[in-house]
């Protein structure tokens, strides 16, 4: 029986995740995943694809809000989790136009400091609305600052088969993953188009197309080649590599590390 093995958030765009035991669901996703987005002077967002040292930033949950700590100089910043400041600033992700506010001075110059470049931090509050791309989901489904959909869904067998075919095995959060689902076979989220865990629909509606970000090893910010290029030679369509499925939901809810899948409807298997 397919079930949940690992939850994860990334409150901050491209920052390091945190692994949770439980989570609710939002019309966005799970709470608090990708509410935050850092931009430089030109409103462009930040990302490990071009600043590889991002990932080396860890984030946690607290009662007042998160506390980031950048791992290289052990320091950290409280960042609240609603905005100080009233500014809008508009930024696109992936020609996707959205609306960020402007979380503290104080943000903007700690992460500008850590980075050594300036930046902002935004924070996408509820009236900010970005829906997900109509061509592959009905309208009224919105997301956060993630890179198009609302959650990410991977499976351990997907990673299990990625590791055999690697000289050096490498942990699913290269996958920045929201759901880890055990008991399956390899890729089965290919072809999830309709399943429910704790009663809450969820819908399959887009494999997910890699890039070089996945070569970021996110305890040391080394870059390599890998695993994307073996993952070419055995998983590419056209100019693009997939690895895990977009999904959207229905509802909301709590999930939780053990609860159930029920598959509803599997589409057909991909073809490379």
């Amino acid at each position: 029986m397919a079930s949940i093995s690992q939850l994860y958030i990334y409150p901050i765009k491209s920052l390091g995740g945190i692994a949770l035991q439980r989570a609710s669901l939002t019309s966005r996703g799970l709470e608090h995943d990708r509410r935050w987005i850092l931009i430089n002077d030109n409103n462009e967002f930040l990302s490990q694809r071009y600043l590889p040292q991002m990932a080396l930033f860890e984030q946690q949950l607290h009662e007042q809000g998160l506390l980031i700590t950048y791992t290289p100089t052990g320091k950290n910043l409280l960042v609240p989790y609603l905005p100080q400041t009233d500014v809008r600033v508009c930024v696109d992700v992936w020609d996707s136009p959205c609306t960020g506010t402007l979380v503290s001075t104080a943000a903007n110059e700690w992460f500008s400091q850590m980075l050594g470049i300036s930046c902002r931090l935004l924070y996408m509050t509820d009236d900010s609305i970005r829906p997900v791309d109509p061509r592959y989901a009905s309208s009224g489904h919105i997301t956060s600052f993630a890179d198009g959909y609302p959650m990410l869904l991977v499976s351990e067998a997907s990673l299990s088969d990625l590791n055999s075919r690697l000289d050096i095995a490498i942990n699913i959060n290269r996958f920045r993953p929201n759901i880890v689902i055990q008991g399956t076979a390899p890729y089965i989220e290919d072809r999830l188009r309709h399943f429910e865990v704790a009663g809450i629909k969820f819908y399959g509606v887009k494999p997910c197309a890699r890039c070089v970000m996945i070569g970021v090893d996110p305890q040391t910010a080394v870059t390599s080649t890998e695993p994307l290029k073996t993952l070419s030679k055995y998983r590419k369509a056209g100019n693009k590599i997939y690895f895990g499925q977009n999904i959207i939901h229905n509802g909301g809810g709590e999930i939780k590390i053990g609860d159930e899948l029920t598959v509803k409807q599997l589409g057909e298997e991909l073809q490379f």
